[in-house]
């Protein structure tokens, strides 16, 4: 997967944000919680190959490092969380899309009741008192 196509596949998911941190890296967002990273694993070669991120359960976050070209994630990982990095193109594509689509499921499931009802469209139980 290219940074494009993951920028694309990050942007189709709903109520995601992008921004640019962390020395250049894309970075996507639900409701301002992280999904997903994507940087470059090795800058210094001569092409560097992009690193994806991504947030897993503990399960996978056993499981996956065993894969080669997966590791738990630099820095999130060193910090007690359950992220892993792609960081020799251990996945195929659609590997990876499953992977950052339930990335993004997790992240939406500890949203606040108020932000998943923002993403699915509904309106606020406080809005609804005040149409009546």
């Amino acid at each position: 997967m290219t940074r494009d196509e993951f920028n694309a596949f990050c942007a189709a998911l709903p109520g995601t944000s992008h921004v640019v941190q962390w020395g250049g890296s894309d970075v996507w967002k639900v409701s301002g919680k992280v999904f997903a990273v994507c940087g470059w694993a090795d800058r210094t070669a001569e092409t560097p190959r992009p690193a994806f991120t991504f947030k897993v359960t503990e399960m996978a976050f056993e499981i996956l490092p065993q894969l080669p070209g997966l590791r738990p994630a630099p820095y999130m990982a060193s910090r007690g969380l359950k992220w892993i990095q792609d960081h020799a193109g251990g996945l195929s594509d659609e590997e990876l899309k499953r992977h950052l689509h339930a990335s993004y499921d997790l992240v939406v499931e500890g949203l606040p009741k108020r932000a998943k009802a923002a993403l699915s469209g509904e309106a606020s139980p406080l809005r609804k008192l005040t149409r009546e």
